[in-house]
């Protein structure tokens, strides 16, 4: 049976709030103000990371908080070791995001170990995946819920310009009768959030093309580069 936190959840939009180190909107506060703006737009759920911001927006919404803990920038560094996820749970996450690929993690237990011990504690826990072959693992664990967010960026997929709906399509088909699946990673249009769905996901995460201004800016600009004007 499904879980009604997870079942919440089907058909609806995710959106990740999320600032990188070093930029204008990286501040706990800031990104509590972007999850509740989300909140009354319709968002199901919201997906942050790092125990301030978890925190900051676990008090500011109701809809349920996807924790994660980021450490490092290559390997295994989302929420990469068991107790960077019992922390992430401790800051008021309802469910806790963690790496699912089939990499060593830093602190020597294996991905099934990791669930287990969260499971344990009661923590609802999401994989984030980067091929079918992590999909398969994380369901041989017993993962609650299953997600394409590392698609691209492991070395085993290209980087799809946007969503990877061929690894959504083998995740639906193959593990879909039992997992939630969920479509995370460059879903950059509402037309293409309605295509993860049509597709057959259980939910879409929105981040950067609903809370990155500065790649949304970017983008507008891109697009009027070389363009002139009649005067």
């Amino acid at each position: 049976m499904t879980h009604t936190l997870i079942e919440s959840l089907r058909g609806g939009l995710i959106v990740s709030c999320q600032a990188y180190p070093g930029e204008p909107l990286r501040h706990p506060e800031t990104m509590a103000q972007m999850a509740a703006a989300a909140e009354i737009g319709g968002a199901r759920a919201i997906r942050c990371q790092g125990l301030s911001d978890i925190s900051a927006i676990k008090g500011r919404v109701k809809v349920p908080v996807i924790g994660l803990w980021k450490e490092g920038d290559e390997g295994v560094y989302i929420t990469p070791t068991l107790r960077h996820a019992r922390c992430c749970a401790a800051a008021g996450s309802d469910i806790v995001a963690i790496d699912a690929t089939r990499r060593p993690r830093p602190d020597g237990l294996t991905y099934a170990e990791t669930v287990k011990a969260l499971h344990d504690d009661g923590v609802i826990v999401m994989a984030d995946c980067g091929s079918i072959a992590d999909a398969r693992m994380a369901a041989e664990a017993g993962t609650d819920i299953l997600s394409t967010t590392l698609s691209g960026y492991t070395g085993e997929r290209d980087k799809t310009d946007g969503p990877d709906f061929e690894l959504l399509a083998d995740m639906i088909d193959e593990l879909g009768n039992d997992f939630p699946i969920i479509c995370e990673g460059r879903v950059h249009t509402p037309e293409q959030a309605r295509q993860v769905m049509e597709a057959g996901a259980w939910a879409v995460v929105v981040g950067t093309a609903i809370t990155h201004p500065t790649s949304i800016t970017r983008w507008f600009g891109d697009a009027l580069a070389g363009h002139t004007t009649n005067s």
